[in-house]
């Protein structure tokens, strides 16, 4: 009897009761995230907030000597903020506390240099710890960044700052409850007020803050806080500032190879499939082009389609997205900056309206141990921790997805199950179209997330094929929607001599104005190009003439055209190719400098007549990797090229990271000559680039 009874108990454990054999799950594979970084995956999107003296002073860099005083928002409200985040579906909001001038958002008890000297709230404002109860009430995550370089204090570079800035981590990390992530920024050490030394200092920054028993503080103090940015983080920044993660995108990294200083940033973009420790990558992107607010750039919020786009390039290649928003001076979210993001939201949630799987036949040509436990079904199941998995030996699958009748589609939403690890290598999709497979898509890398744009096709079924693994191949995740038809904004462009060119996608009509009014299907119709050389603001959308429907609207704002615009003097280069910074086409450059002709270098342009203005742009060099960028310059005006007035000077500050439109105002004065000066270069170079010169004129 008791022979008989232990048969019975090991045939159990062999053949459950449902009849099918226990299958063993499969084994992780490689690094794995924590639960710490898996909830952070899951976020997926979120704000940073730039909001601090640079704000006041409408820098993007402070130099570490502004007055405190210079810190008074007249209508600050942190529950605006909030409201916005949660609208939009972002997850949580990372505050700036202290940037790179040092100037602190909480009345820190280690400097002065706080709010707590400010005009806000006669100084008994505390920013963070309003933000921190918005952020609870409207069911939000707080983050904060803290500065590791900074301007103003005297011992930067020094053994006694690294304990004043560990004093302040503890006090943000001990007195504003959960913080999500601790956000440290790569730029260290440089040019700096530093107490009244005016001086540059240079650190090694990945020794300098002893970085391993910086993290051992803020594990000690917050264990759930998850650190990014410099050191041995878990999250790493995607390698640019555009907010896009590369189609291949690993959450893998050399870690030790990085703090060794042999990764360059560029491969953040794509991660690495043999990395030793898994450090996902975080796309950062700001709403505008600058991170903190200036007045000029109310007009220059980032369209619908680069904000669209910004979302499939980020979110949908396996990386999470932090969107900046600059708080302006008031200490509101700017009413372009919310009226954008809603037109975002609503795009996604229409794009994302209707899955389309869930209701299809699903089929896998193999399934592990032929058990229910890990079946194609799950993939449709909407149960994030189920999924389908094939045998240990099997690291090339088919899933096909079938429908009841053709059915539309032109998105696709596949997932990982990260827990146990990255494995896919390469994958490919087909649709079955009147009756034969076609292949629509031939991608790599999925990680915690991937989404695929793709043209409509309309398909009695979906098969999706993982090509290569590193392991068995484990999906928790694949949906497909529809999205409906989005139509791109028209770029418009103008020559030196005034010659307007609008440009559109193939089948649409384009319609625009110049008066200021927005355009419709009753505006002009663009034809061909045509000529206005007078200052004018061109507005111009796209419709599409099958479907009926328009894209948003494109503003462009120019000043007089640059016909009468001359080179008349450079101090280097080829003054035969020097017209090409006036040319009106910032993708044509011209070079100066070089290795025997050292920095500072300039140039000297005659406007043909004199024009009141206030305020000149420089865009850097745009194609090409070597863009040979100005850090620090001086701009010249005169009536008469003879005796000439400093209008400004200083850094373009972030334009390594950033190599944007630079925008720079002073007092209104007359001008006929502008004399540009290239004081010193990116990386001590001695060869620097300008894509285009523009003046502001003022109106």
């Amino acid at each position: 009897m008791k022979k008989t009874f232990l048969l019975l108990c090991l045939f159990s454990l062999i053949v459950p009761v449902n009849g099918q054999r226990k299958v063993k799950s499969p084994e992780p594979f490689g690094p794995l995230p924590t639960q710490k970084q898996i909830t952070w995956n899951e976020m997926e999107f979120y704000a940073f907030v730039h909001f601090s003296l640079n704000t006041f002073t409408n820098k993007e860099w402070g130099y570490g000597d502004e007055s405190p005083e210079l810190f008074n928002p007249t209508a600050l409200d942190v529950r605006q903020w909030a409201r916005i985040v949660k609208e939009a579906g972002m997850k949580g909001i990372i505050l700036v506390a202290k940037h790179h001038d040092g100037f602190c958002l909480w009345p820190s008890a280690y400097t002065e240099r706080s709010v707590k000297n400010s005009p806000w709230k006669d100084g008994k404002g505390d920013l963070i710890k309003e933000l921190a109860a918005a952020c609870k009430e409207y069911d939000l995550k707080l983050g904060l960044y803290l500065s590791p370089w900074d301007r103003n204090h005297p011992e930067y570079g020094k053994p006694g700052y690294i304990t004043y800035f560990r004093n302040q981590l503890k006090e943000l990390l001990t007195n504003y409850g959960d913080v999500f992530e601790m956000w440290f920024d790569g730029a260290n050490g440089g040019d700096g007020y530093y107490g009244g030394a005016n001086e540059t200092r240079k650190i090694n920054s990945l020794e300098y803050y002893n970085w391993d028993e910086t993290y051992k503080l803020i594990y000690k103090t917050a264990p759930n806080t998850l650190v990014w940015g410099v050191g041995p983080s878990e999250a790493r920044w995607i390698g640019n500032e555009e907010g896009r993660a590369g189609k291949t995108n690993w959450s893998l990294l050399r870690q030790k190879d990085e703090l060794a200083g042999k990764v360059h940033y560029t491969a953040f973009m794509s991660g690495h499939e043999d990395g030793e420790k898994w450090v996902p990558g975080e796309a950062d992107v700001s709403i505008r082009p600058g991170w903190f607010y200036h007045a000029i750039e109310d007009e220059k919020v980032r369209s619908l389609d680069e904000m669209v786009d910004i979302y499939y390039e980020s979110i949908g290649r396996n990386a999470n997205l932090l969107l900046n928003l600059p708080v302006d001076r008031r200490g509101l979210v700017h009413e372009n900056d919310e009226a954008r993001l809603k037109e975002l939201v609503a795009t996604i949630k229409e794009d994302f309206k209707t899955e389309l799987l869930s209701g299809s036949k699903v089929s896998a040509d193999n399934v592990r141990g032929n058990n229910t436990e890990f079946a194609a079904k799950n993939a449709i199941d909407g149960n994030k921790n189920t999924y389908w998995a094939t045998d240990d030996n099997v690291k090339t699958a088919s899933i096909v997805f079938e429908f009841d009748k053709p059915t539309a589609v032109n998105r696709i939403l596949l997932q990982e199950y990260i827990k146990l690890g990255q494995r896919v290598k390469a994958f490919t999709v087909e649709a079955k179209i009147d009756g034969k497979w076609q292949t629509i898509a031939n991608e790599t890398t999925i990680g915690y997330k991937r989404i695929l744009r793709l043209n409509r096709v309309v398909a009695s079924a979906l098969k999706v094929t993982i090509t290569d693994s590193k392991a068995s191949v484990i999906i928790s995740t694949i949906q497909a929607f529809n999205a409906p038809t989005f139509v791109r904004v028209p770029e418009i462009q103008r020559d030196k001599n005034g010659t307007v060119t609008i440009k559109s996608e193939e089948g649409n009509r384009i319609y625009y104005t110049l008066d200021g009014s927005d355009p419709s299907a009753k505006s002009t119709l663009y034809k061909a190009p045509f000529n206005y050389n007078k200052a004018v603001e061109i507005k111009a959308i796209a419709i599409n003439t099958s479907e009926n429907i328009s894209s948003t609207i494109k503003i462009a704002k120019y000043g007089a055209s640059k016909e009468k615009w001359k080179i008349v003097a450079i101090s280097s280069g080829d003054l035969n190719t020097a017209h090409r910074i006036i040319d009106g086409n910032p993708d044509t450059d011209w070079s100066f400098g070089s290795e025997t002709i050292k920095l500072p270098q300039e140039i000297v342009i005659d406007m043909g007549v004199i024009l009141s203005i206030n305020g000149f742009t420089y865009i850097p060099q745009q194609v090409g990797n070597a863009l040979n960028l100005i850090s620090n310059y001086e701009f010249y005006t005169s009536v008469d090229n003879v005796k000439w007035t400093l209008q400004s000077q200083g850094e373009f500050s972030n334009i390594k990271n950033n190599p944007i439109e630079q925008v720079k105002t002073f007092t209104a004065v007359k001008a006929r000559y502008i004399r540009f000066v290239a004081k010193s270069a990116v990386g001590k170079k001695q060869t620097v680039s300008i894509g285009e010169i523009n003046i502001l004129e003022q109106q």
